[in-house]
């Protein structure tokens, strides 16, 4: 295909339409990249479009209104480009453009010099896409992703991907093989511990009357650092729904502050 050059303009049809998609082609990927981050923040409306008895889909009047909003931006980036195309066909008349300067109708050039001394071209940016609701449809304020009826449904889902995810993620073999250990190391720390090291007051009464109802007033975290045990098994143990291992008990009287001083005082003032 032979290159284009300013001496072949002339010979071209007058009527060449294809010039002004020519002259559009830098600003496309502009155009692409708001059109991409419009689909991209939400969903479009079934409303804005309808298909034709040939299959082709078509804007309605509402969307093309919303998107030509646009075309101020669009036409302010295309402006410099269609200049410089018009300068490079006018050089292509020596006695014309000897005589007269090209003026610069779009993009004010001339005028911008001639005022404050430079020809910068502002770049105005696109107008926001309006945002609606990705489940209902509803039109939103900008910034949000949902209104506020579908708020928690959308939640929800979220919840649940979420928790599918952490499901996936703790089968993976390294925590499988991190939590083989941390069982193992539970099952040798029950196995050295002996009865004798627990104290004649710390029985299954103490635990249920002195030392559980004080844990309501301990932190999960705090239980869970302290036993070394996982945060849905401190949960468990403050809420009743599991006991620990006698060798912890101790710890756990420590730690809500029962002691066997402590205990007979409570004891003495209870039996009045």
């Amino acid at each position: 295909m032979p290159c284009w050059s300013p001496r072949l303009a002339w010979q071209l049809p007058r009527t060449r339409d294809s010039l002004a998609c020519d002259l559009m082609e830098p600003v496309r990927p502009r155009v692409d990249a708001y059109l991409l981050d419009w689909i991209s923040r939400g969903p479009l409306r079934r409303e804005w479009f309808f298909e034709r008895r040939d299959g082709n889909c078509r804007l309605m009047g509402s969307f093309a209104q919303r998107l030509s909003e646009t075309a101020a931006t669009w036409r302010n980036a295309v402006a410099p480009y269609a200049e410089r195309c018009a300068r490079v066909l006018w050089s292509t008349v020596p006695a014309v453009s000897a005589k007269r300067l090209q003026s610069t109708p779009l993009t004010q050039t001339h005028r911008r010099i001639a005022k404050r001394g430079h020809a910068e071209v502002s770049d105005q940016p696109a107008p926001p896409p309006s945002a609606i609701c990705r489940l209902c449809g509803k039109a939103i304020r900008p910034g949000t992703t949902c209104c506020a009826s579908c708020s928690p449904t959308i939640s929800r889902e979220e919840l649940i991907k979420a928790a599918h995810k952490g499901r996936i993620a703790s089968q993976t073999p390294k925590v499988l093989a991190r939590l083989a250990e941390k069982q193992r190391s539970h099952r040798l720390s029950e196995r050295v511990w002996k009865p004798a090291d627990k104290p004649d007051w710390l029985d299954d009464k103490a635990y249920a009357q002195e030392i559980h109802p004080h844990l309501a007033d301990v932190t999960i975290s705090n239980i869970a650092m302290t036993l070394g045990v996982s945060l849905p098994y401190a949960s468990d143990i403050r809420a009743g729904r599991r006991r620990p291992h006698q060798r912890h008990w101790l710890t756990l009287a420590r730690l809500v502050g029962v002691g066997s001083a402590g205990r007979r005082r409570t004891h003495n003032f209870l039996l009045g």
